[in-house]
Parts: C-alpha cells; sequence; structure tokens
C-alpha cells in the first residue's frame, strides 16, 4: 500500500504562510472583514482549513498577519528620508493611504495596541524622533504622540469602513452630522455650530497632514531647549 502522508506533507509545504496572508488580503480588499473567514480562504487556495491553520493559527493572528504585511511595505523616498521631519511625515502619510485603501487594516490597528504593526510604526515614527536631536527624556513622548495621532485615524476610519458596510457612505454620513451640529444650542456649542459647514466637504488626507505638521512643529522648542549656545 501507498501512503498518503507524503502527498499530504507536500500540500502542507506548498501553502506558504505568504500565500495565505495574500489571499487573505484579497478577500478584505474586496469583501471586507466579515467575509473573511477560513472556509472562505481555503476555498480560495483550493486547498482544507486544516492545512491553512498549520500556519495560521485563528482569525485574529491571520488580520494581524495581513496587517503587518500592509505596514511593512511603507516606504519612504532615499531623499526624503535624509531628512527626518520630511520622513516622519511622509511615513505617517504612508500609513493613511495604507488605511485609506485598506480600510480593514485601521480596524486591526484600533484593536491591539502591542501587535506587531503597531511596533513597526513606533519604531519608524521614534528612530527618526531620535534623529531630529529630541532630547532623550522626551523622545518616548514625542514618538508616542505622533503615533496615537496616526492610530487615532485607524480608529476613524475603522469606523466609517463599518458604516460603508452598513450602507451609509461618506458624504452621507458627514451630511447628517453636520445637520446635527448645526441644530445645537448657538450659546453651549458656538465654534461646533460654525464649522457644522465645513465637515462635510473638509479633506480627510489634507487635515491629517496637517494634524502632523502641529506636532512636528511642537518639536522645535524640544531640540531648541537643549541646543549648545555659542
Amino acid at each position: 500500500m501507498i501512503s498518503k502522508t507524503p502527498t499530504l506533507e507536500r500540500r502542507t509545504s506548498a501553502l506558504s504562510k505568504e500565500a495565505i496572508i495574500a489571499a487573505a488580503i484579497e478577500i478584505l480588499d474586496g469583501q471586507g472583514e466579515t467575509a473573511l473567514t477560513f472556509r472562505a480562504l481555503a476555498a480560495r487556495l483550493a486547498t482544507g482549513s486544516g492545512a491553512i491553520y498549520w500556519h495560521i493559527a485563528d482569525k485574529q493572528a491571520l488580520l494581524a498577519a495581513a496587517t503587518d504585511h500592509i505596514i511593512a511595505g511603507i516606504t519612504v523616498d532615499e531623499v526624503v528620508a535624509k531628512e527626518p521631519r520630511q520622513a516622519i511625515r511622509a511615513f505617517a502619510l504612508g500609513v493613511f493611504d495604507a488605511i485609506d485603501t485598506h480600510p480593514w487594516v485601521g480596524g486591526q490597528l484600533s484593536r491591539d495596541p502591542w501587535q506587531h504593526a503597531v511596533l513597526r510604526i513606533l519604531e519608524a515614527v521614534g528612530g527618526r524622533v531620535q534623529a531630529l536631536g529630541v532630547p532623550a527624556d522626551a523622545q518616548f513622548n514625542v514618538a508616542t504622540a505622533i503615533m496615537s495621532f496616526i492610530l487615532g485615524l485607524a480608529g476613524q476610519y475603522a469606523l466609517g469602513a463599518r458604516m460603508c458596510e452598513g450602507g451609509i457612505d461618506r458624504t452621507t454620513a458627514l451630511d447628517e452630522i453636520a445637520a446635527r451640529w448645526a441644530q445645537l444650542d448657538p450659546e453651549n456649542y458656538p465654534f461646533v455650530r460654525l464649522i457644522a459647514t465645513q465637515l462635510p466637504d473638509h479633506d480627510d488626507r489634507e487635515q491629517f497632514l496637517a494634524g502632523i505638521d502641529l506636532l512636528l512643529a511642537g518639536i522645535e522648542p524640544l531640540r531648541h531647549a537643549t541646543a549648545p549656545r555659542g
């Protein structure tokens, strides 16, 4: 009798973790997070669920691996990378664009603050904060403030993605929110009422970059405070 074990081993080894992650990203991008199941993944890869479990423990681990793959793919132009301030700005914008392209990434980043993808973001930002000459005792606060701003964006996009999955598009959602803001008590919410007219047409990318630039501008006093005096 011919044993079937070698065939099973070949099939398991042929199905790489990278192939599983790539297929998962295709499902996530095309159908959303709810559509990602091991059964759907097995069908797409023409294999059994057991072969997938050999590489990935569960759906949460798969989402974390897919998110890490996306974040790891963010690159900064070599010329820009030589200037730390511009490098932070470019990397942050890369994360923004990644979340814009893959809204499920925002959901995963906001779900688990200790996952490897978050560590990649912290390392990318923190290394450039050091290069800017921020004092050692301020580097933690500066780097985590920038990272927290980026992850705050991730949470917003995760919420927006869920709204879209429910059949509500961004324009409609913002119009409805702006209408509610406009009805607030003018004495208690004068500023909110003022910006209500700007909400529906605001540019998310422009708003995000403005926030990053404000954070970067706040680094300057820290650098000058420790700069040697001539």
